[in-house]
């Protein structure tokens, strides 16, 4: 597989990439060094601290090119005292070395989808339930409301620092090689890629797809090969990932919401003094809410440009999925597994669920 394009890298006005950053990130691409993001700069005397932050998407990806910016904010803040070098596209690793890697504290920051620290931390798939969040005006509150506290509460107890302000993955779409999936019946037997994640496992098989759990990094070759006839992603993934390029239909179903957690090895974190602590923090924050907006723009224009590149795309009503998972099993079981304060959150901001 190739490498990603730059669609979805493009900036305008004041929160654009400076130049430094912005020659840095394409070296960076042409070169396909590791520690893409490594600061260039050290302004102060004596040996810096040095940081490693690992994620499982493209370069291009909107959280990457915020997290330059905020990277290169940190930087300056600290007068070159604190660098950290950014590690994209699972070059260290999957998303489950990166969790293992930051309990150690081998491995610093990370961000890091929500359904995959579910395999740690079974609360952080609660907002990724299928068909439960409509739209964004649900998701941000509850996100940034008593659903996430109650979120950070656990990943603290698995000796992970969350810090506050979610990342945005988006809402995920179906793609496929074969057929527009219009209605649950389309998903009968059908092949399709999920991450390693229980709850998306256990939702395609209750809408009686045939779901195989496959790592991002090696997606891409399971569609070409046709191990998998499908899978489901937010346009923001599909488009840096290629996937246009094995995948004819794109079937927008909103079926689940999925956001990063942006994560500190709690070991690590402990050890940095609380100035640095501070400054991370504010920016990383901020870089959070920056990039919320670039990913609801991007979705807005990706479907226009991935249509360019030859995907057909069709329109579904959610009701039809969610009333058939109500038949099954599905939300009594997860609910079971969740727990009753945690579902009781979940249903004070999207309503009654199951």
């Amino acid at each position: 597989m190739g490498q990603p394009n730059d669609d979805v890298a493009r900036r305008d006005g004041p929160a654009a990439l400076s130049r430094r950053t912005a020659l840095r990130l394409a070296g960076a691409a042409v070169m396909g060094t590791a520690g893409v993001f490594s600061p260039a700069i050290v302004r102060a005397q004596g040996a810096p601290t040095k940081l490693k932050f690992g994620n499982d998407v493209p370069l291009t990806h909107s959280l990457n090119v915020r997290l330059a910016e905020a990277i290169g904010a940190i930087e300056q803040e600290t007068n070159g005292r604190l660098l950290i070098s950014v590690f994209p596209n699972n070059q260290l690793g999957s998303d489950t070395d990166m969790i293992s890697q930051l309990r150690s504290g081998a491995l610093e920051l990370a961000t890091m989808p929500t359904t995959l620290l579910s395999t740690l931390v079974p609360s952080a798939a609660l907002p990724a339930i299928g068909f439960v969040f409509p739209s964004y005006d649900k998701v941000w509150p509850a996100m940034d409301g008593e659903v996430g506290a109650f979120m950070r509460r656990n990943i603290e107890k698995a000796n992970l620092q969350p810090f506050e302000a979610m990342w945005d993955n988006g809402f995920r779409q179906i793609t496929t090689s074969t057929k527009p999936i219009v209605n649950p019946s389309n998903l009968k037997g059908f092949k399709i890629r999920v991450p390693v994640v229980p709850l998306w496992v256990s939702l395609f098989a209750a809408l009686n797809a045939a779901p195989t759990s496959i790592p991002l990094s090696e997606a891409y070759a399971a569609l070409q090969t046709k191990i998998t006839d499908g899978q489901e992603n937010p346009l923001a993934i599909i488009n840096a990932t290629k996937f246009y390029e094995v995948q004819k239909y794109c079937s927008l179903t909103n079926h689940a919401w999925d956001g990063f957690w942006l994560l500190a090895s709690g070991r690590s974190w402990r050890s940095l003094p609380a100035e640095f602590k501070d400054v991370m923090a504010k920016h990383f924050n901020a870089a959070a809410l920056r990039q919320r907006e670039d990913n609801l723009k991007d979705s807005l224009a990706l479907k226009a440009a991935l249509e360019n590149k030859g995907m057909i795309f069709n329109s579904t009503d959610p009701n039809e999925f969610r009333q058939h998972l109500e038949k099954t099993d599905f939300y009594k079981t997860w609910k079971a597994k969740f727990g009753a304060e945690s579902w009781d959150l979940l249903e004070k901001y999207a309503g009654p669920v199951g």
